[in-house]
């Protein structure tokens, strides 16, 4: 590993307690969400995050799939969008007509029943992946609810997801630290185990409609 690498590793280490802490402060100030109240407004949602293998246009890669996330990082993800910390048109545009309360609901209707850690990694873990793996789980599964789960994710949009953290599009701290010192070939490497690992998250099928079901 190099000194590079370590630096990221060492600032990873050195913010994991305050951010367990403020972790378990979020789930408990965060509003309880209603997954039917959230099915009844995310029709708009489903028509990217409902379709298995649907593309964003451009620059293009793979929407990411929701079901079995941790629903307290999909709001954390929403609040992001609407803030401008993370930089999107359209989920900016989406997220900045949602309330606190319709963040919670729309995210417990997509993650369903979030998955759950425990399960040992599917193939050996790469020295990239070492530094992720101490958040978001050797298997794939977020350490914490704020934590992403990345089992099964799409390997485009993972690496499109650091890429952005590289160059600013996203404004995680934490991110951009241990992003900025990856190179191409880790960010490949990392993108890859991860999308390999099982249990995966899923995407979450639209209802049926008279148009799909003809």
């Amino acid at each position: 590993m190099g000194s590079r690498m370590r630096t990221g590793v060492l600032g990873v280490a050195l913010v994991l307690g305050v951010l367990a802490i403020f972790s378990l402060r979020a789930q408990e100030a965060a509003p309880k969400g209603d997954p039917v109240h959230g099915k009844a407004i995310s029709y708009t949602c489903l028509g990217c995050h409902g379709v298995p293998g649907y593309k964003n246009a451009y620059p293009n890669y793979s929407v990411p799939e929701l079901r079995g996330q941790h629903p307290e990082y999909l709001v954390a993800a929403l609040q992001e969008y609407k803030s401008g910390e993370r930089s999107h048109f359209t989920m900016h545009s989406q997220a900045e007509e949602l309330s606190d309360q319709d963040m919670a609901d729309i995210a417990a209707y997509f993650a369903g029943t979030p998955l759950t850690t425990g399960h040992p990694p599917g193939t050996p873990v790469p020295p990239a992946v070492a530094v992720c793996a101490s958040c978001h789980g050797a298997d794939g599964v977020g350490i914490t609810a704020l934590y992403p789960t990345l089992a099964g994710q799409h390997a485009d949009y993972l690496a499109r997801a650091l890429d952005e953290y590289q160059k600013g599009a996203r404004k995680n701290a934490i991110m951009a630290n241990f992003a900025a010192h990856l190179t191409s070939a880790q960010v490949e490497e990392i993108a890859d185990f991860f999308s390999k690992e099982q249990p995966s998250l899923q995407t979450l099928p639209r209802p049926a409609t008279r148009i799909s079901e003809e």
